[in-house]
């Protein structure tokens, strides 16, 4: 009976662990890039912000979302007024200004500003160089981010150079992504 309990308890853990983005920080996403190069997104959040935890709850919960991009992307979660030291593009980013026990809104982080996030959520997108592709401020739902991950993913953004092309883009994208 326990070697029974001890089973199920096993294969539940892992079906638990194994429905979660895996998660980096920004230093282990730009080293795991120079290993296996791949695209990483980043999730700017803060933790005051309502639209952020529902992004947390509704999307990056949901199945799709998650296959997604742990097959494509190095995913990070990265605290836009956090302390966490990262060195991108040779430059150390730090927030000297934080404050440890403020509660609610703290001091922006420097990569923050150096990438000119200025809502959350918003999520960056880099190249295979760790090159910023593109920044989109803003909550989306599962179907709505997968024209996003997609585009980006497949290099599909590449070949849209006009707000024509991108709407023809919008137009003729056949989304599988369900909405929990």
């Amino acid at each position: 009976m326990k070697k029974l309990l001890l089973l199920f308890l096993s294969i539940t853990a892992f079906a638990v662990q194994a429905q979660e983005i895996n998660w980096m920080t920004m230093n282990e996403a730009l080293a795991a890039q120079k290993e296996n190069p791949k695209k990483i997104v980043v999730d700017f959040y803060a933790d005051w912000c309502g639209p952020c935890k529902m992004m947390d709850k509704n999307t990056f919960s949901n199945k799709d979302v998650i296959d997604y991009i742990n097959e494509n992307y190095y995913a990070v979660k990265f605290d836009a007024e956090g302390d966490e030291e990262v060195v991108f593009q040779g430059k150390k980013y730090t927030n000297p200004k934080y404050q440890p026990n403020k509660r609610g809104r703290n001091a922006t982080h420097q990569l923050t500003m150096a990438l000119q996030v200025r809502a959350y959520p918003s999520l960056v997108y880099f190249d295979e160089e760790g090159s910023v592709i593109q920044a989109i401020p803003g909550y989306y739902t599962p179907s709505q981010l997968e024209i996003f991950l997609k585009m980006i993913g497949s290099d599909d953004y590449k070949n849209i150079n006009s707000a024509e092309e991108w709407k023809d883009y919008q137009t003729s994208f056949q989304g599988t992504f369900q909405d929990s």
